[in-house]
């Protein structure tokens, strides 16, 4: 099920992904973000749901089967680097501030903030073409969202 999408992240050089890949992309990154430090909540979850209701316009139903391909394609993604990249492609610059907002709601969302999921965010902007300032900011946004 997952083969094109991941050929497609294994290129050395990520096209910009169709809008389905795309939205199946950043939803396995929250999924990734969310699992970084070992607990995978039902607040985790839930948020994840919320996220790519909001951003896609999705029911719950539609919400929750995106997010159960994202574990799948999550658990067999290569590296996070190769990801986001792909991520980046198909995602404009002023919308990647929002996707940051967004990873940081993910992480916070359990009520504890992790050295691991800090290390793997600051990673992550970076490979977005945001800097520290701007993943510092959107962390305060999803902070009192």
């Amino acid at each position: 099920m997952f083969e094109h999408l991941l050929r497609g992240l294994l290129a050395p050089a990520p096209s910009r992904l169709p809008e389905p890949d795309a939205r199946l992309a950043l939803a396995a990154l929250l999924v990734r973000i969310a699992k970084t430090d070992g607990l995978y909540s039902a607040e985790e979850v839930e948020n994840i749901d919320r996220i790519l209701m909001a951003r896609h316009h999705l029911g719950p139903f539609e919400a929750a089967r995106l997010r159960s391909d994202a574990e799948t394609l999550e658990a067999e993604a290569p590296d996070t680097v190769r990801f986001t990249r792909a991520i980046k492609a198909a995602t404009d610059l002023e919308d990647r501030s929002a996707l940051m907002q967004a990873m940081w709601s993910v992480a916070l969302s359990d009520g504890l903030r992790d050295a691991e999921e800090d290390r793997l965010l600051r990673m992550v902007a970076s490979l977005l073409g945001l800097s520290d300032v701007e993943s510092n900011l959107a962390r305060k946004r999803a902070e009192r969202a």
